[in-house]
């Protein structure tokens, strides 16, 4: 099994940046993929971006693409999502995900390992 703890959400104005850091534990990581997935209230929840443990590039949504950066520190244990240049409309909670094949999915289903979410917050 895999356990994971969000940290690093905040209240940030409009053009600001905010780091957010996912740490994992439990079971070898090597093989894993960790996203990060997003959720406003009333909306689905979305994919933003992903890595592998190991290995090939990571993968960014488009609507966070040029901003959002997805990257790891293995010794850390620990996925990070630098966040630049946010909008109102980044406000979210924002989850960490893994799951088990190094594959990178987008969609929530293919994740089942979650975190408790942090709230991030974009005043206008």
């Amino acid at each position: 099994q895999v356990q994971l703890v969000e940290s690093g959400g905040g209240l940030v104005q409009a053009g600001g940046s905010l780091r957010l850091s996912c740490a994992a534990s439990g079971r070898t990581l090597s093989s894993l993929t960790v996203g990060w997935f997003r959720q406003a209230p009333g909306k689905e929840r979305e994919f933003v971006a992903a890595i592998s443990w190991s290995g090939s590039s990571p993968y960014h949504a488009d609507s966070v693409k040029g901003r959002f950066t997805i990257s790891r520190d293995n010794a850390k244990n620990t996925v990070y999502l630098q966040m630049n240049s946010l909008k109102p409309e980044d406000t979210a909670v924002y989850y960490c995900a893994a799951r088990a094949p190094p594959t990178i999915l987008t969609g929530t289903d293919g994740y089942g390992y979650w975190g408790q979410g942090t709230q991030v917050t974009v005043s206008s």
